[in-house]
């Protein structure tokens, strides 16, 4: 489970702070790009920034040689079926010049060592049905995949 090589030189990995929001609101929108998915630019940056002020979000930045190419962002929540805690793993995301050098399995291995750090049992998330390269990704940490549908409600 979550084997890991050596990223390459020049790679960073750190916490996000509420000084990152514009730059974690930059890798969202170009996440959302991605997965087909409207973002909202405005006062993106600042509520992501009160959630990470305000301890509702954590989030890790992925710098290579300096420049922020992806992050995490997970959120604490609790299992009624099984009785405990989790971290959602709500984002994880790269660019597309910083894939397949190992940064994902990095940024996820961040996630579960925080998980464990909070007292969680789980780490849980979701992918797109059609990203075939993040579910290959995921079913080769050895990750268990749950057939699930994701609804959403706007109010």
């Amino acid at each position: 489970m979550l084997t890991r090589r050596q990223p390459p030189t020049g790679w960073a990995l750190r916490p996000a702070c509420s000084a990152d929001a514009q730059t974690l609101s930059r890798l969202c929108a170009s996440h959302a790009a991605y997965e087909r998915i409207p973002c909202s630019a405005a006062g993106h940056a600042e509520r992501l920034g009160g959630a990470l002020e305000a301890g509702r979000m954590y989030a890790w930045l992925g710098c290579l040689h300096r420049e922020a190419v992806g992050y995490a962002s997970a959120t604490m929540d609790f299992s009624t079926l099984a009785g405990a805690p989790f971290l959602h793993l709500d984002c994880l995301y790269l660019e597309p010049a910083a894939r397949g050098l190992g940064l994902g399995a990095e940024l996820l291995h961040t996630v579960a060592s925080a998980a464990r750090t909070l007292g969680c049992t789980q780490l849980q998330w979701q992918t797109p049905v059609w990203n075939s390269d993040a579910i290959r990704f995921y079913d080769r940490l050895g990750a268990t995949r749950l057939e699930k549908q994701r609804y959403t409600l706007a109010l």
